[in-house]
């Protein structure tokens, strides 16, 4: 029986819900290429976890192919074997931890290693040498993160371990910024010197030293003696900054916006009640309108009784508490329609709202707004 591949969306182009998401390709390759205008002739990773965040994994991987980008990083091994599965050949670095039975798949389908420890080193290794054929790793250097990866006062150990394994090929060794999007750099830079000094080793017993990087999307802005020989763009290849307090650098445009339809209309007459928990009360008759969002799409609960939308250029309050799979909107004694465009982030005449302001609104950051738009939200690329 021949095996389904799972795309990032379960809707094809006859059937679109009213509520999708739009993502602008150009904008995105712009992105790209002011990003790669900004570091020279250092290597680039664009990271495409989480569903890309959130703008769809497969399609913006082969635009990734389109640019020759040198490399792409995701977090899970799903994830690389997904855009294996649809094709992708650029090489794919698997940035999470590991588990010892993962690792035949990585083989499998060419998918390279963050090796984080001795023990799954070694594990590489053996499977490797099992299989008849040598693993491609990345060596993970934990520089003050605290999640994964071998400390950096104990890297040598380390590094002379990768060097007995046979089965192994050391590409790359890496560590990961904790805070290099903050106005005070004091941390990031005592992460750098440690990363450096880790590093040393190679110069000190004359071996080829393997791929080095460390930048993020918040260091590539502020940290550029971090670059090395490889930077790993995020958020910032989709148009958003980590923060409002960061260097703004490069000049990027937010390539995502997320729209819906009016779907209903109606008169909330005074003292009426509306969603659950019946905690928005109104003091006059109002006109609404209902808009078929909630937080099953990743439009946060948090944001209820603060949120806003753009209907017809003019932004309008979201009331009551959010559904799982509906809002209300307060038009007050304006009009709007079925089939009125409503814009959830992006912009509509002088109107707009960003991916910063329903993070404000729900209490959050930009990432995580990104990828929380669920999957049953269709994607459309223009």
């Amino acid at each position: 029986m021949e095996k389904k591949i799972y795309t990032e969306t379960i809707y094809n182009e006859e059937i679109i819900r009213p509520t999708r998401v739009e993502v602008d390709l150009q904008k995105i390759k712009q992105n790209y290429y002011e990003i790669k205008k900004y570091i020279g002739n250092t290597k680039i990773m664009p990271i495409l976890k989480a569903n890309a965040y959130g703008h769809g994994l497969i399609r913006i991987a082969k635009l990734m192919e389109e640019l020759n980008a040198d490399y792409i990083g995701v977090a899970v091994l799903e994830e690389g074997i997904l855009l294996r599965q649809n094709g992708i050949q650029l090489p794919i670095l698997v940035l999470g931890g590991i588990w010892g039975n993962q690792i035949p798949l990585f083989l499998k389908y060419d998918l390279t290693i963050t090796a984080s420890s001795i023990i799954k080193l070694k594990q590489i290794d053996e499977v490797a040498s099992n299989l008849k054929t040598k693993a491609k790793v990345h060596l993970k250097i934990d520089t003050g993160m605290e999640r994964i990866g071998v400390h950096y006062y104990n890297s040598e150990t380390f590094f002379q371990e990768s060097l007995k394994c046979k089965n192994i090929i050391v590409e790359g060794v890496y560590s990961h910024f904790a805070n290099s999007e903050s106005v005070d750099l004091t941390f990031p830079k005592l992460q750098l010197e440690r990363f450096n000094e880790s590093i040393l080793f190679y110069e000190k017993h004359s071996i080829e030293i393997p791929i080095r990087h460390i930048s993020n999307s918040g260091a590539i802005l502020q940290l550029p003696e971090a670059n090395f020989d490889l930077v790993r763009p995020g958020l910032l290849l989709y148009g958003v900054y980590p923060s409002d307090e960061i260097n703004k650098n490069i000049k990027v445009e937010p390539a995502l916006s997320w729209k819906s339809l009016v779907v209903y209309f109606k008169v909330i007459k005074k003292e009426s009640t509306v969603g659950y928990g019946m905690k928005w009360k109104a003091e006059k008759n109002i006109r609404a309108v209902t808009i078929p969002v909630g937080y099953g799409d990743g439009y946060f609960r948090s944001m209820s009784h603060k949120a806003e939308v753009i209907i017809n250029k003019k932004r309008y309050p979201v009331i009551g508490t959010i559904s799982m799979d509906q809002i209300v909107v307060n038009i007050e004694n304006d009009s709007a329609y079925n089939g009125d465009e409503v814009i959830l982030i992006g912009k509509d005449g002088e109107a707009s709202l960003t991916v910063e302001n329903l993070a404000e609104w729900a209490g959050t950051i930009p990432y995580e707004i990104l990828t929380n738009i669920n999957t049953r939200v269709p994607r459309v690329y223009v």
